[in-house]
This record gives structure tokens, C-alpha cells and sequence, in this order.
């Protein structure tokens, strides 16, 4: 096993607030996609790290009325992993989430 990387206090402290900034980016976007001020597809060509870093199963979830199981179904018929990444996405994974969700 490799060890982690020894970090100086200041990059801790500079990992630790960008972390929670992208946290902050993530929540905003999900929140504004379950208001409908954005669309879930906005994520798939985001220019932001933070979003494209997001699960694909939290971006569902941000749907209104998706919930879990909902999410996991759809993921499931798509042939998805649960703990896909938005970035990590295929043309053909896309596709077929984008059929699965036709019309949100």
C-alpha cells in the first residue's frame, strides 16, 4: 500500500475549504434543478469540476418525485453503476439515461 501524501497544515486547510466549496457547488446545483431553475442534462456538459464530480444516483435524486429506489431502477435499466461518476458516463450510458429520463 502506498502511504498518503504528507500534507503541511496550509494544504490541508486549502484541500479541506475547496472540498467544501465543490460540496457547496454540488448542493446548489441539485437544489436548482429541484426547483427546475436548471435541467439535470446541464450536468453532463459542465465545465465544473465539482459537477462532473457528482454521483449520477444524487443527480436522479435531485429530481422532483425520484427518490432512491426510483433512482436505482433507472440506473439499473440504463445499465449503470450506482457509484458512477457524471464524468465517468459513456456516449451510450448517456444516451440511455437521457431515454430513461425523456421529458424531465
Amino acid at each position: 500500500m502506498h502511504q498518503p501524501p504528507t500534507l503541511s497544515k496550509e494544504e490541508r486547510r486549502a484541500a479541506l475549504y475547496k472540498a467544501a466549496e465543490h460540496r457547496k457547488l454540488r448542493a446548489r446545483f441539485k437544489e436548482e434543478v429541484r426547483e427546475g431553475k436548471r435541467n439535470w442534462h446541464e450536468a453532463l456538459d459542465s465545465s465544473e469540476v465539482a459537477i462532473r464530480k457528482m454521483r449520477v444516483k444524487e443527480l436522479i435524486e435531485s429530481l422532483p418525485g425520484f427518490g432512491s429506489v426510483r433512482a436505482i431502477a433507472i440506473l439499473d435499466r440504463a445499465g449503470i453503476s450506482h457509484s458512477r461518476r457524471v464524468q465517468g458516463l459513456g456516449i451510450t450510458q448517456r444516451e440511455k439515461l437521457r431515454r430513461e429520463l425523456k421529458g424531465r
